[in-house]
């Protein structure tokens, strides 16, 4: 298999990469965290210009007509920068609804808005009973006349303090964990029965809770079949937080083995020790892997089959989530501890791979998920 990119995938990693490399050192992400939204409103811009916002789109509706490789490059390098801005609810979770479920004249409407900046998406799913279970929906959606009305309360809605139109999860009929009866709705945020609590998040992005109370929404497919579509678009943006986590990952560890060469001790560098060099080349190890996994995770996401899909998911979740906590632990220790201190940027790595870890399922939950489910290949 070739992992090679292509003329047009290498261009775009290194425009993105020059960009972020200019104006977002971490200094400046200090800066834009501190703003009052919490992120910079100029790259969200400067993002729209270079066309990352239109990206997954097809060209008729107003996009580029990439595909989930070329988020995922794109994923790969907010990682390496711990980027603020809402491109992952908006590009991944938001645009994979419009993309799998809403109809083209809804499409032909929103892409435009997406691709130019002017319209921030968010996802509503997580409920407090629900734990990662996306079955588990209480948040309720009932017909009054021509209209869905949508009742219920979310949390931990990734940057839904400053989006403007916010897919909810919502049930339609059946019991709370029911597999069916579940429909997505996209509803305005500014409506007044919207009441939404905004706060930020352990790595400093942005999350809000969200109460509904009579809040119309637009259906996007069928109204009691949508848990398929949570799930495929789920498979997607845990292939995009694989990328991150690499990211992440690469960074931390350049980070960790420069420290090495230049931080003595008894008289020479610590990283002449033999045993912290062991470690060190663990640490590659472990990025390695999920270097590995994240590839796999693109094309577990694109398969046809939901059930291989939801173990593939599982399988890439499982193994990021151990390098993750891996690497994070031991650009810890190697740095002696300094790491953790809020002014030196390797814990803040750690910080955005935990946090990374918990969307949509620990690795403990995917491994329970995938053992249940058999193995990630099943016996014959």
């Amino acid at each position: 298999m070739d992992f090679d990119l292509t003329e047009e995938q290498s261009l775009l990693v290194d425009s993105l990469r020059r960009l972020l490399t200019d104006r977002y050192s971490f200094e400046q992400r200090k800066a834009y965290m501190k703003s009052e939204r919490g992120w910079s409103e100029e790259m969200w811009q400067a993002y729209a210009e270079m066309g990352l916002l239109g990206l997954p789109f097809a060209e008729e509706e107003g996009g580029f007509g990439a595909g989930l490789t070329e988020v995922c490059l794109v994923a790969e390098q907010m990682g390496r920068h711990l980027t603020l801005e809402p491109w992952f609810p908006t590009m991944v979770l938001g645009a994979g609804f419009l993309r799998h479920a809403a109809p083209p004249e809804l499409r032909r409407e929103l892409v435009p808005q997406i691709a130019s900046g002017a319209l921030k998406l968010a996802f509503a799913q997580t409920e407090r009973q629900a734990r990662y279970d996306l079955h588990d929906v209480a948040t309720s959606a009932k017909r009054h006349g021509e209209e869905w009305v949508i009742n219920g309360r979310k949390g931990m809605v990734l940057h839904g303090d400053s989006a403007d139109r916010i897919v909810v999860s919502a049930r339609t009929a059946g019991a709370r964990r029911d597999r069916a009866g579940i429909g997505l709705f996209l509803v305005d945020a500014r409506h007044p029965g919207m009441t939404i609590r905004g706060f930020r998040t352990v790595d400093g992005g942005r999350a809000a809770e969200i109460e509904f109370d009579n809040v119309p929404g637009i259906p996007l497919g069928d109204p009691e079949g949508g848990l398929p579509i949570i799930e495929h678009v789920v498979a997607e943006a845990i292939a995009a937080l694989a990328f991150e986590a690499v990211g992440c990952m690469d960074v931390a560890h350049h980070m960790t083995v420069e420290y090495m060469k230049t931080r003595e001790q008894f008289g020479r560098p610590i990283g002449s020790f033999q045993a912290l060099q062991h470690r060190a080349a663990d640490m590659l190890i472990a990025l390695e892997q999920a270097r590995s996994m994240s590839y796999y995770a693109v094309q577990a996401a694109l398969e046809e089959d939901p059930e291989e899909r939801r173990r593939g998911a599982a399988a890439v979740k499982v193994q990021i989530g151990r390098s993750a906590r891996f690497v994070g632990q031991q650009s810890i220790q190697l740095h002696g501890g300094i790491a953790m201190t809020m002014e030196y940027a390797c814990g803040h790595y750690f910080k955005r791979l935990t946090m990374n870890d918990s969307i949509f399922g620990d690795a403990d939950h995917h491994l329970r998920a995938l053992a249940e489910e058999g193995g990630l290949v099943r016996a014959a």
